[in-house]
């Protein structure tokens, strides 16, 4: 009887502990209201996102020489690490915390570390997703700006560029584009800002900074005479297609839902980059005679950059009219960019800053409920716009400036003529000899 007695009440007071209030609640916290379905597909696109990383890698280490595969893709990859782990210490706080100091930034001490969102629901998925997925985003944009004075900088300068910059420049414009909470939210997205995935946080910042470092660091040695070709194009075609199916998670992804809205980014991204591609090979044929296969892979990103601010706003038609304005828009700052002989490496003005430029304009001619909207939307985007234009400028500038007088961040003569994969690793990308 005594036993029976003990295990009766061992029993109740198991039954009372999983009753208890606070069981109930932890539950409910962690996952009453997630939607499995959406959960399923924020997963996804945040792996999809990161794989454009390792693309871009792909697509910027084929279009330089041998000797500076390595030291190119390298870029890509560190930022992989290094702002990764800022977005996890301060880089999430800082985007998507309250405003702070004006606006100029957001903070919120539970994001610090993320100490406050282990068991925190939003958007009907785990905060940490939404974190991760937007932290993908802040390791590719300034992974894009690398493009832009490939071989020719110092990779322990560079690392400092990418945490100064992360910090102060990417940080602060998500903050102003997409932070919101009830009434407290960044002051363009007040405004009417339409930016669905990153026209102006992620392609304009890069494409301007890139352009301001072009200019700033000066051409590599021998540019223009030398000849320089791509090392290995096939390598540049890959990277563009893992880029292209990477996007479908920057793109639809950005909808943080699994919905209506998913499908229609996901439509005009799939539109736009077709259309991209082919703009850009009938403009090639045209103008060359011929198409090349650094011309398709540039049309497929220059309508992929275009679409992504509009990718939640317009119709595949509008798709179609903004892949193909990109190519031709694109393709005409490459030509800018020649005859005015500064060296932006790989083009990431040309591409990503025009092609930024002209999807975030352009969205508004081709909206879905623009009615009598259409101009002063324009004037809304042009605003967002020069804000992104200015404020990347002006602090790309100052970094650059301070970096180059602690630490030097234009590679020397010599250490650029043995290329970076040997003066700053130490490794060559492919062993054809025993030769260094």
């Amino acid at each position: 009887m005594i036993r029976r007695r003990k295990l009766w009440l061992s029993l109740m007071v198991l039954a009372m502990v999983m009753a208890a209030p606070g069981m109930a609640h932890a539950e409910t916290a962690a996952g009453a209201d997630t939607d499995s379905g959406t959960t399923s597909w924020m997963l996804t696109s945040t792996a999809l996102v990161l794989l454009m990383v390792p693309g871009l890698a792909m697509f910027y280490g084929g279009l330089v020489r041998t000797k500076n595969v390595v030291g190119t893709m390298m870029h890509s990859f560190a930022a992989m690490g290094i702002v990764g782990v800022l977005w996890a210490i301060c880089g999430y706080a800082m985007s998507f915390g309250h405003n702070v100091l004006g606006g100029w930034c957001g903070w919120n001490w539970d994001y610090f570390f993320l100490k406050g969102i282990d068991t925190s629901i939003t958007n009907h998925i785990p905060e940490y997703v939404f974190a991760m997925f937007q932290g993908k985003f802040a390791i590719i944009t300034p992974a894009l700006i690398a493009g832009a004075f490939a071989e020719r900088v110092r990779f322990k300068a560079y690392c400092l560029f990418l945490v100064f910059w992360a910090l102060l420049v990417y940080n602060p414009l998500c903050h102003w584009v997409w932070y919101v909470d009830g009434d407290d939210m960044g002051f363009l997205y007040r405004m009417g800002t339409i930016d669905f995935a990153g026209g102006t946080v992620v392609h304009i910042s890069s494409g301007v900074s890139a352009l301001v470092l072009a200019f700033f660091l000066k051409p590599r040695m021998g540019y223009p005479k030398a000849i320089m070709h791509p090392n290995n194009l096939t390598m540049t075609l890959i990277g563009a297609g893992l880029l292209w199916v990477g996007w479908f998670g920057f793109n639809a992804g950005s909808a943080i839902s699994s919905d209506l809205k998913t499908a229609q980014a996901l439509t005009v991204t799939q539109i736009a980059a077709a259309s991209g591609a082919v703009g850009w090979m009938l403009i090639e044929m045209f103008h060359q005679g011929k198409a090349t296969s650094l011309g398709i892979a540039s049309g497929i990103l220059a309508g992929l950059v275009a679409i992504t601010p509009a990718a939640g706003a317009v119709l595949p038609y509008g798709a179609i009219a903004l892949g193909a304005c990109a190519s031709v828009i694109c393709y005409s700052a490459i030509q800018v960019k020649n005859r005015m002989r500064y060296d932006d490496s790989l083009d990431v003005f040309g591409i990503h800053g025009m092609g930024g430029i002209t999807g975030a304009l352009l969205l508004a001619f081709f909206m879905r409920e623009n009615g009598m909207n259409i101009l002063p939307q324009f004037k809304v985007q042009l605003f967002a716009v020069g804000i992104a234009i200015g404020y990347a400028a002006a602090v790309t500038i100052v970094l650059a400036t301070l970096i180059e007088k602690l630490v030097g961040l234009r590679a020397s003569e010599d250490e650029e003529l043995a290329g970076l994969d040997y003066s700053q690793h130490g490794e060559r990308a492919y062993a054809m000899s025993n030769v260094d």
